[in-house]
């Protein structure tokens, strides 16, 4: 059986599905991998690191495309792969059902059995194939990292002969895994974080990290069955806003990271609250492709209002492409290595099996 992997459109993905190692740990659980020519060259990995490993290297997608029995991406395929895609031929990825309908249409009319992987279920056994949260980690990491680099003061207390310069504060939207990260990476640079989320499970989280939990009084339980956050009431908005109103006076940068699965990214900030914010502070907003959580971002740009800049975030992981194609190659080795079965050496798609049923697309 062949895994076949071609590249991705550099233009809008500089990540990876495989990288030698997993390529390595993939070919051990006896697949042959087949990749197109300077697949990972853009990285710095060159063909010759594969080959070493067992890999085989072709010149085209195509000759990919009409041999490999697993597919496996980033992304949705692109329009003259999915016209070279075979019957019977199985898919996996991050392939965002909600954005690509289309293409996936166009893919289960082919007889391809799709597997989307931010369809997995928050289960023990599909924690090592969890990529929303192995993504979201760097995405929290980076979102510090940026907005330092724009933050025209220093984060952490000084205590100098000069004067005492105060610590920066920095307020987290959203305490999934991005939000923690972020809280945790803020924390280390000295900043005074803290952070609010819908879930209330997530203050204990939040204070383990240090930072001090805002509370929206709300007895309303804001978590679905999936350890998720769902959409809230207007009264919970409403209360929410006021609790925002004082935050945000306070604060210098906000990082947004509030997603609803499946649904456009929660409003929170509206126009009149972030111009509450102070000249010079900044507004992260990691959720600006899936609509955002702050009025005025827009993804892939900055906009300034009153002093305040709107950073709105699109690619995040192009900036962390090594790094991310490592942790997300290994997402996927775990996945294949539970669809493929030793014994029939061939894929086994188990319906019993909830992270087979959950990741797997019949229609759309």
């Amino acid at each position: 059986m062949i895994v076949g992997s071609t590249k991705e459109d550099l233009t809008q993905e500089k990540r990876v599905s495989l990288t030698p190692e997993t390529a390595k740990n993939i070919i051990g659980l006896g697949l042959k991998i087949f990749i197109e020519k300077n697949y990972a060259s853009h990285l710095g990995i060159q063909d010759n690191e594969y080959k070493k490993v067992g890999v085989e290297i072709k010149n085209s997608s195509n000759e990919i495309l009409s041999l490999c029995n697993l597919l496996i991406k980033v992304n949705c395929p692109l329009e003259k792969e999915i016209e070279s895609l075979k019957e019977k031929t199985h898919l996996v990825g991050m392939l965002n059902p909600s954005k690509n309908k289309n293409q996936i249409k166009e893919i289960i009319n082919k007889n391809v059995n799709i597997f989307s992987l931010e369809l997995l279920p928050r289960i023990t056994r599909a924690q090592s194939m969890d990529v929303l949260s192995s993504q979201s980690n760097l995405a929290g990491y980076r979102a510090v990292i940026d907005c330092v680099s724009e933050f025209e003061k220093a984060v952490p207390m000084m205590m100098t002969a000069a004067g005492t310069v105060p610590a920066a504060k920095v307020l987290v939207i959203g305490a999934g895994v991005a939000g923690l990260q972020a809280i945790a990476t803020a924390k280390r640079l000295g900043a005074i974080v803290s952070a609010t989320d819908v879930r209330a499970a997530s203050k204990e989280q939040v204070e383990s990290l240090g930072g001090k939990f805002l509370i929206v009084e709300e007895s309303e339980d804001m978590e679905t069955t999936g350890g998720y956050a769902k959409e809230t009431s207007d009264n919970y908005k409403k209360k929410q806003a006021e609790m925002m109103r004082e935050a945000l006076k306070k604060n210098d940068i906000v990082i947004c990271t509030a997603l609803i699965p499946g649904k456009p990214a929660p409003r929170i900030l509206t126009e009149d609250l972030v111009k509450l914010m102070k000249p010079g502070s900044i507004v992260y907003d990691l959720a600006a492709e899936q609509g955002g959580n702050s009025a005025f971002s827009e993804a892939g740009k900055i906009n300034l209002v009153n002093g305040i800049k709107i950073i709105g975030v699109k690619s995040l992981m192009n900036r962390l492409p090594l790094t991310a194609s490592s942790l997300y190659a290994k997402n996927l080795f775990s996945f294949i290595r539970n669809l493929y079965s030793k014994e029939k050496k061939d894929f086994n798609v188990n319906l019993e099996d909830e992270i087979i049923s959950k990741t797997l697309i019949k229609e759309i």
